[in-house]
């Protein structure tokens, strides 16, 4: 895959019991110009008729069956079969606007690695968020902005586009591991929207911000709980902060053995390992602290790990 000003846009649909949103969405997506190289609908076992729907609207669409079960798992399933250059995570309910790919897919051609969208910047708004979920809303952002140094200002908004090689680096549970006998697999569920957004700011990827116009769904009830969802982004963070951080001392940790086996003006020397000689692990130093300005979060880091555990 190679970066260009003309790349192939795969969209991902996930979807569970949207048959009747479908008739309206798929259609939608399909029209924008220029043409997306590919509409991957991923469905979660729907009841209601939702592959055979997908199918009769639009002939030409990939149908998957997700692996496990979540949305996590289900975008996680359709980023496996995208073929594009770009990626677009897009709902199946109808609040996203088909018409703003392009923005997303501009973003992105101009340099960013991730274009996140966001009802809160000039040119975004929202016509299906209450009082309650906007403010806590902002919480999350300052949350978040104070633990990976970021500046979101939409934290929890599901449109976003990405370059597909930047995959790799998002790390998402492999879609063929089997689902555990309980609960779900740590990405797959709805937390997947703000790992996402820990993930690639902890990569130090450019991010870039495009406003967005949320609709209301167009039939059916949504499945978002305030209290409890808002809870489970606050664990989320919690997890993805202790996750960065074990990731940067196993980089110093490599980085320190590399210099230590590299001799002056030399390649460095890998030792063959005694399989008779026990072999010791040196403990991790302890990650240095931020010296860039960022605001000191460790209240809040502190707050979250007891919320986590």
């Amino acid at each position: 895959m190679q970066r260009n000003g003309n790349p192939r846009v795969s969209v991902v649909v996930p979807t569970r019991n949207e048959a009747r949103n479908l008739e309206v969405v798929l259609p939608a997506v399909a029209a924008i110009r220029p043409a997306v190289h590919e509409i991957i609908v991923v469905d979660g076992n729907s009841v209601d008729g939702t592959i055979e729907t997908a199918q009769r609207v639009l002939p030409w669409v990939k149908v998957i069956t997700q692996t496990r079960r979540g949305k996590g798992n289900a975008m996680a399933c359709g980023f496996a079969a995208a073929t594009g250059d770009v990626i677009v995570m897009f709902d199946a309910d109808g609040s996203a606007d088909p018409a703003e790919i392009p923005a997303f897919v501009r973003a992105l051609v101009a340099g960013a690695d991730f274009a996140k969208g966001s009802r809160f910047v000039r040119g975004g708004g929202s016509d299906d968020i209450t009082l309650l979920r906007k403010t806590g809303n902002a919480g999350l952002n300052g949350v978040a902005n104070a633990l990976f140094g970021t500046s979101y200002t939409d934290l929890c908004y599901g449109y976003n586009a990405f370059w597909a090689d930047i995959l790799p680096d998002l790390d998402l549970p492999d879609i063929s591991l089997p689902a555990p006998p309980q609960g779900m697999l740590w990405g797959d569920g709805f937390e997947i929207e703000t790992v996402l957004n820990c993930r690639v700011a902890a990569a130090a990827m450019k991010i870039t911000e495009v406003p967005s116009m949320e609709r209301e769904r167009i039939f059916g009830q949504t499945n978002l709980r305030t209290f409890a969802d808002g809870s489970r982004v606050l664990r989320t963070l919690a997890a993805e902060h202790r996750r960065a951080a074990r990731k940067r001392v196993e980089r110093a940790h490599m980085e320190e053995q590399s210099r230590a086996l590299t001799p002056p003006g030399g390649l460095p020397v890998v030792p063959q390992a005694d399989p008779a000689t026990p072999q010791v692990n040196r403990p991790p130093a302890t990650p240095p602290r931020p010296t860039d300005g960022r605001r000191d979060a460790s209240h809040l880091r502190l707050a979250l790990e007891e919320e986590a555990s």
